[in-house]
C-alpha cells in the first residue's frame, strides 16, 4: 500500500481534497519525527506508541577484516504496537492456524 492509496481511502470515507489529506498526512509524519529525535515518546491510543531506546555501548566486529570496533551509546527509533493492534495480529494468526 502506498501514501496515494491511503490518500484515496481516506478521501472515500471523508470525502475531503486530496491535496488536504496529503497535507496533513505530511505533516503527522514530520511531526512525529521531530518529537522523536528530541527524545519524546508519542502515544496513538489503539495504535501504538513511537518512541526512541538507548543502545548501550557495546565492542563489533568488522566482518571482512575481523577488526574489532566501539559502537558508543546512541539513541534508535521503536515502535510498539498498541493493545488493539496487538489483538487485531493475534486475530489473524488465529485465523491462518484454523486453515
Amino acid at each position: 500500500m502506498t501514501r496515494a492509496d491511503i490518500v484515496n481511502q481516506i478521501n472515500d470515507e471523508v470525502n475531503f481534497p486530496k491535496k488536504d489529506i496529503d497535507t496533513v498526512i505530511t505533516l503527522l509524519t514530520k511531526k512525529v519525527i521531530e518529537n522523536i529525535v528530541k527524545g519524546e515518546t508519542i502515544y496513538f491510543r489503539g495504535f501504538g506508541t513511537f518512541g526512541t531506546k538507548i543502545r548501550k555501548e557495546r565492542i563489533a566486529r568488522n566482518l571482512k577484516t575481523n577488526e574489532k570496533l566501539r559502537v558508543p551509546e546512541h539513541k534508535v527509533p521503536y515502535f510498539q504496537p498498541g493493545k488493539e493492534l496487538k489483538q487485531i495480529k493475534q486475530n489473524s494468526k488465529m485465523q491462518n492456524a484454523h486453515r
